[in-house]
């Protein structure tokens, strides 16, 4: 029996034809191992446990063996990175297997880290432990918080050199996405007006059929649906980043994808400290991705899309749907504040509450995640909530005006802290316990990455003998902001 028999496989993207990518094999890993698989995501593409341990899985996830049914590419595309033209870009390191057709959807499956393309540009082709790893756990966690997210299947490492500051082993994850399609693709296009429409057609065929038919619908009409529903994806994605305290750190166009989700985790971060204007990007010297910037930064790179159909649509159109981005954001904003501070309804004035939630955090420096889950307790426990805050009069006082807000609530406090309590995790994928996972793998230990994991999996729900991984880091575990090359 094969590893695929009874699993319908195919590659969609490779009928878009050979300008939109180019035909090439990975360049497989020596000696491969298998470090760890996604059983969830597993189950969700039909593999057995059986399949996952057979060697023809391993050599699959390694590069060495192509997908059956597939047709292995890497995509071109072109994009802006930190609000500059960079031109043509594309997948420098990762080859695109084929999908598999689930019982609900189609997945793609495609290999990070499988060697040199013609879009590597100055790159090796390589992925290193760390940042696959830090790939690996981040989607894992994207996904149990709720918050639209590519996915990972498996990660595979080798003892194969590869050289960033130091000599560093390579690594491949196996993202799985219904489409790695990004902003950036369409830019690629939008001087070639035949390519252009190919690709809407196809997105739109694929991923956005109630926005209308190709080849029947005009393809202005088609457009304008399109970018219609990619602003709203793309609106309520970033809300969803602001309000758990996730930074992505390199929101280049290239990076943003046409299905609004998180994709293409490089020095990202959950804030411990809360800072309004964090930097988790070293590279980023000027902040332009910083926490408070990203909603912004995200109409940006939605109008840099808007801009690639202006051949098919007016200006005032186009202009017109990128208006919708502002309610769109603040309507998943606002349901996600009301969920995670206890209230049963969003009320007109709710705003300057939360407005001086987020400077009471930042003047105070107070970890994210703890705040908002103590919260849930501070009526019976309200000590233990202001000793996040110093017991300072400021907290207090905030305090006393969430007292008098929540008192009008008209569900229980019972249903208030359960409310509270599933929409506030625990625990988050915080940069030191990546890290710790990171060198305990380096030394063969698996067991801290088993541990996160599984806390990860289920975030909102306390696991007796994990609070280690529920703290902030001590000063001594504390993990600075990270490069692109993590």
């Amino acid at each position: 029996m094969g590893l695929f028999d009874g699993l319908r496989t195919q590659n969609h993207f490779a009928s878009l034809g050979s300008a939109f990518y180019t035909r090439l094999a990975p360049q497989g890993l020596t000696n491969p191992t298998l470090l760890h698989v996604n059983p969830a995501v597993a189950k969700k593409l039909g593999l057995q446990a059986t399949q996952i341990q057979s060697e023809s899985f391993l050599r699959i996830m390694s590069g060495n063996e192509p997908l059956p049914g597939g047709d292995t590419l890497a995509a071109v595309y072109s994009g802006h990175q930190f609000g500059h033209w960079a031109g043509q870009l594309g997948d420098g390191r990762a080859h695109l297997l084929g999908a598999i057709q689930t019982e609900h959807e189609v997945l793609e499956l495609q290999l990070k880290g499988s060697g040199l393309t013609p879009y590597s540009r100055m790159g090796d082709g390589r992925a290193v432990l760390r940042s696959s790893l830090r790939e690996y756990l981040a989607s894992h966690a994207m996904q149990n918080l709720g918050i639209p997210t590519t996915e990972a299947l498996a990660i595979v490492m080798s003892e194969d050199p590869v050289y960033r500051e130091t000599k560093e082993t390579a690594t491949i994850v196996c993202r799985v996405a219904p489409s790695f399609v990004r902003f950036g693709s369409f830019e690629h296009w939008f001087n070639h007006p035949k390519q252009l429409r190919q690709l809407l057609h196809y997105v739109v065929d694929y991923f956005y059929p109630e926005c209308g038919t190709p080849g029947l619908t005009p393809d202005a009409e088609l457009a304008l649906a399109l970018l219609r529903e990619i602003v709203r994806r793309s609106a309520q994605m970033v809300a969803h980043w602001q309000t758990v305290g996730f930074c992505h750190g390199v929101m280049n166009t290239d990076n943003m994808s046409v299905l609004g989700l998180t994709m293409d985790y490089g020095p990202y971060a959950f804030m411990d400290a809360f800072a309004i204007d964090y930097i988790c990007n070293t590279t980023d010297s000027g902040g332009r991705y910083a926490w408070y910037k990203q909603p912004s930064i995200v109409h940006w790179n939605l109008a840099r899309l808007a801009s690639c159909f202006l051949d098919l649509c007016t200006e005032s159109q186009l202009q017109e749907v990128l208006g919708h981005f502002e309610s769109d954001y603040v309507a998943q904003y606002t349901h996600n504040m009301q969920q995670k501070l206890g209230w049963d309804q969003w009320q007109a004035q709710d705003h300057h509450l939360t407005n001086d939630w987020w400077q009471l955090l930042h003047d105070h420096q107070a970890d994210f995640s703890l705040s908002f889950r103590a919260l849930s307790l501070v009526f019976e426990q309200p000590d233990s909530w202001l000793a996040l805050f110093g017991h300072s009069e400021a907290a207090q006082q905030w305090l006393a005006r969430y007292q008098q807000r929540s008192a009008l609530n008209q569900h229980s406090p019972q249903q208030r802290q359960e409310q509270m309590d599933q929409h506030n995790p625990l625990y988050v994928l915080r940069n030191h316990l990546a890290q710790q996972v990171i060198q305990a793998v380096q030394q063969g230990d698996i067991e801290p990455l088993a541990r996160l994991f599984f806390v990860l999996e289920n975030p909102y729900d306390w696991h007796e003998g994990y609070d280690d991984l529920a703290l902030p880091p001590t000063p001594d575990q504390s993990v600075p902001a990270l490069s692109c090359s993590s």
